[in-house]
């Protein structure tokens, strides 16, 4: 293998919320001369610190981090839209010889960049989107199933009258590819990965240790500013209904400065969510079974570096 082709080996490091990704990610990129390139689907935005447990400046100072703080909130972003910009900054490291270690809890985010592909999501067309859901919304969802299941039955089979965003994506690939989305999607699993990788997940040995950090996470963003934070966002004018209001914490958090339920319910309420959240993610990650598991409820902070860079690719 030529010297080059070694350091195209990307480092992920997975997990669910709390688990100690940031950590293990900066002591990581310490020791290979690398730099953090995130994969979380709210720190992408501006002004969201406290809530999205963004590394610190300490921390940003210390190695570089980069897909933070590229939007506004309230800006749309997409998965094709994240391995664009993700990918390039990858390469850039790669080819200034240093270490991209992609950190974070957005399964779909991670899974798509190694990928590389499109995710269905490169032939995209906002006007034409906007037209079928209007004729979803006419016409009913049973029509609109009916109408894929004449280009798409193995799609359609799969899909509710009442899922408006899948069936309305569905058309919309087929009319601008002229493939069914089942299809589509076979021939985009047949790219080849964009990056050799390791991929590493954070996996408790006892989950009861991981919701004890959940617990204490929050009452931390909490005492850090989350509502403050908030506020600042209703402030600015941030439509509730958008992407980033909807993100655990904000959205509970929003509710208390309404009046409509109290501070410690709306604590309460996200760390429900959170733990959820978690299962979810854990759920997620599970199904890469060549992932290099590791328990940081067993292992500390060296151990677990240890552990990874003995995995590397020499």
């Amino acid at each position: 293998m030529k010297p080059e082709e070694k350091r195209k080996q990307l480092l992920v490091v997975a997990g669910p919320t709390a688990s100690g990704k940031t950590a293990l990610g900066i002591e990581l990129a310490g020791r290979l001369g690398g730099e953090i390139v995130s994969a979380d689907s709210m720190q992408i935005y501006r002004g969201m610190d406290v809530g999205t447990a963004k590394a610190t400046p300490e921390e940003r100072a210390e190695i570089p981090h980069h897909m933070l703080d590229i939007l506004e909130p309230g800006e749309n972003y997409s998965v094709s839209r994240y391995v664009e910009d993700a990918k390039a900054v990858c390469e850039r490291l790669f080819s200034q010889g240093k270490q991209p270690v992609l950190v974070g809890g957005t399964g779909l985010y991670i899974d798509a960049l190694l990928a590389g592909r499109d995710f269905a999501g490169a032939q995209e067309d906002r006007a034409l989107r906007t037209a079928l859901t209007a004729e979803y919304d006419e016409m009913g969802g049973e029509e609109m199933l009916r109408r894929l299941r004449t280009v798409d039955p193995e799609r359609a089979g799969k899909l509710a009258p009442t899922d408006r965003r899948r069936i309305v994506r569905a058309l919309e690939i087929h009319a601008l590819t002229g493939l069914s989305a089942s299809e589509h999607d076979r021939r985009s699993r047949l790219i080849p990965p964009a990056f050799d990788s390791l991929y590493v997940v954070l996996d408790f040995a006892d989950r009861a240790a991981l919701y004890a950090r959940i617990e204490s996470r929050v009452d931390r963003m909490c005492r850090e500013g989350l509502f403050e934070e908030t506020a600042e966002l209703l402030r600015r004018g941030i439509p509730e209904e958008s992407t980033c209001m909807q993100a655990i914490g904000y959205r509970q958090a929003a509710l208390a400065l309404r009046g409509e339920i109290g501070r410690e319910e709306a604590v309460t309420l996200i760390k429900q969510a959170t733990r959820r959240y978690a299962k979810r993610q854990m759920t997620w990650f599970r199904r890469h079974e060549e992932a290099l598991r590791l328990a940081p409820d067993r292992m500390t902070l060296p151990e677990l570096a240890d552990a990874v860079c003995a995995a590397l690719s020499p």
